[in-house]
């Protein structure tokens, strides 16, 4: 399930907002549940991807089901990923977190590989201590 984000690229605090209050809505509206019964397993995606020259923002789960409202369905790329772990007190923190680390930090010190693009997640992966762990998924290609 999805939207698409209308800040500019540029705009971090217009882009958090559209996926603050996206994630508020999918979190209270059931979306969140449907989700997780139909899933093969626990991981709960939070997925950035520019799909048809938009940027959109997805939640979702690893399924061979489908939903008549499910926004579509996202393929990731076969080949090598860059995936950074991390632990925060909830899903969308989580998420934040590792965005911000992955592309802030992480892609910023390799040189063997490049993100060129791709769908990239956050992976929601188990509950621990009160909060969540997951990794972040992002795919790269051999410079």
């Amino acid at each position: 399930m999805g939207t698409e984000l209308k800040s500019d690229y540029t705009d971090y605090a217009g882009v958090e907002k559209e996926k603050s209050d996206f994630w508020e809505k999918v979190n209270h509206d059931g979306t969140i549940e449907k989700l997780k019964n139909i899933a093969s397993n626990n991981y709960l995606f939070v997925v950035n991807e520019a799909y048809n020259n938009k940027m959109m923002y997805y939640v979702g789960v690893m399924t061979k089901e489908t939903l008549p409202e499910a926004t579509r369905m996202i393929e990731f790329p076969e080949g090598e990923y860059i995936v950074v772990e991390g632990e925060a007190g909830d899903d969308k923190e989580l998420s934040d977190t590792l965005t911000g680390k992955t592309f802030g930090e992480v892609l910023m010190k390799v040189t063997e590989v490049a993100y060129v693009g791709g769908p990239n997640a956050a992976v929601v992966m188990e509950e621990r201590d009160g909060g969540v762990y997951g990794e972040m998924w992002v795919p790269v290609v051999r410079k």
